[in-house]
């Protein structure tokens, strides 16, 4: 069986219809679903899909206490992995995550064939090294910051390598799915860096057919022969539409794809699809954890410093009750984080376990072949300082 699935909240709902269209249309067979990054509406359809799952219906403990400490984006990545592993529960089944702003133009039968002898298949941002220094900024940095392989896909077959891959993923994305480029993270993506070398059976999809978007069309011509879109000379598995609402896309194309004026009747197309689907009434769905329960908007802010706080989550086990966090953070938080008022302050990850200097000494007895060396050191820092001074210097280092 091929599941294909997205993952957007309800209000993108109309836009995942240009995607599901061309799954149709190619994939047939496939069945399709949502992950939804909001919670279920009511009297809604949303029959286009073979099946819809919210954060409700993960298994998360205390799911609403976990989805409050997300952006919109970064709920919508950090559910990716936990419907991912539900859909790889029978043998044989492939399962394949496209993001909702992509549109699909041929069969992608390569990448199950590809599925058949692997369990995990990823498609880097650029397999073409850039040879201009605005397009290694604009390109290969960008990929050092946001993740080596683009995540608004990866195939993956029910296997034990797909499974434990999806079972990890899952468990990194529960704790850490965060937009945090400073720290290391870039929601769901920049973990996957690590899949060809943390596990087996792990296949590079280096075609230029596959994920074609802004961050290589520098390498990547498109040409259209009887109706068909070629990439290179190879027809055009799939486009990805990425920064189309802020106007990104149009602008690196303008950059990058002067050599294919045919991506910009894409892009035309593409826009005038959306501009249709804007008039539908979903598009204007509040995403529902937005705001406080009084209507008073959470802020990035307020999210982080939920999310890293475990005094606060269990302080407030419903956050979005606004005689809670809310009239916490009202009274403390602007003051303990007046520093950090700008949405791109950087605050720690997480809490880390604090270590005592009772669990600094039994780390330092635990090793016994060094004890004389800490010994002599201790000496040392005692003659210098005195026992007080001794005490700072273990401080220091915990």
């Amino acid at each position: 069986m091929l599941h294909i699935f997205t993952s957007a909240a309800v209000n993108y709902i109309p836009k995942v219809r240009l995607l599901t269209e061309s799954i149709k249309k190619f994939h047939p067979e496939a069945r399709i679903h949502l992950a939804l990054a909001d919670e279920r509406p009511d009297n809604i359809p949303l029959d286009m899909f073979d099946s819809v799952w919210s954060p409700a219906d993960l298994g998360i403990d205390n799911w609403r206490s976990w989805a409050f400490g997300h952006a919109i984006v970064e709920l919508a990545t950090a559910i990716k992995p936990f419907v991912l592993e539900k859909l790889l529960a029978n043998d044989g089944d492939r399962v394949i995550y496209m993001d909702p702003d992509t549109v699909m133009y041929s069969r992608l039968d390569d990448v199950l064939a590809t599925l058949e002898h692997n369990s995990i298949a990823l498609t880097p941002h650029q397999t073409t090294p850039e040879d201009d220094w605005m397009a290694i900024w604009d390109n290969e940095i960008c990929s050092l910051k946001h993740g080596v392989y683009n995540l608004g896909f990866v195939a993956v077959a029910a296997t034990d390598a797909g499974r434990a891959f999806a079972a990890w993923w899952r468990e990194r994305c529960h704790r850490l799915c965060i937009d945090d480029i400073p720290n290391g993270i870039f929601t769901d993506q920049r973990w996957v860096d690590l899949a060809p070398a943390l596990f087996p059976e792990v296949a590079i999809l280096r075609t230029p057919r596959l994920n074609v978007s802004t961050w290589n069309l520098s390498k990547r011509r498109i040409t259209r022969e009887d109706g068909q879109f070629h990439v290179n000379g190879e027809p055009l598995g799939f486009y990805h539409y990425t920064g189309f609402d802020k106007g990104a896309h149009r602008i690196m194309a303008q950059r990058y794809a002067v050599h294919s004026p045919v991506v910009f009747e894409m892009i035309d197309w593409y826009e005038a699809a959306i501009q249709v689907t804007a008039a539908d009434p979903l598009s204007q769905h509040q995403w529902a954890f937005a705001n406080f329960d009084n209507g008073q908007p959470i802020s990035k802010l307020q999210r982080r410093v939920y999310r890293m706080r475990e005094d606060l989550q269990k302080a407030f086990p419903h956050p979005f009750d606004h005689t809670g966090f809310a009239a916490w953070w009202d009274k403390n938080g602007v003051l303990e984080y007046a520093e950090n008022k700008s949405e791109s302050a950087a605050l720690p990850m997480i809490s880390a376990p604090k270590k005592t200097i009772w669990s600094a000494l039994s780390g330092i007895l635990s090793r016994p072949a060094m004890f004389g060396v800490y010994m002599a050191r201790a000496r040392q820092i005692i003659a210098e300082k005195g026992f007080k001074g001794f005490l700072c210097e273990i401080r220091a280092r915990m």
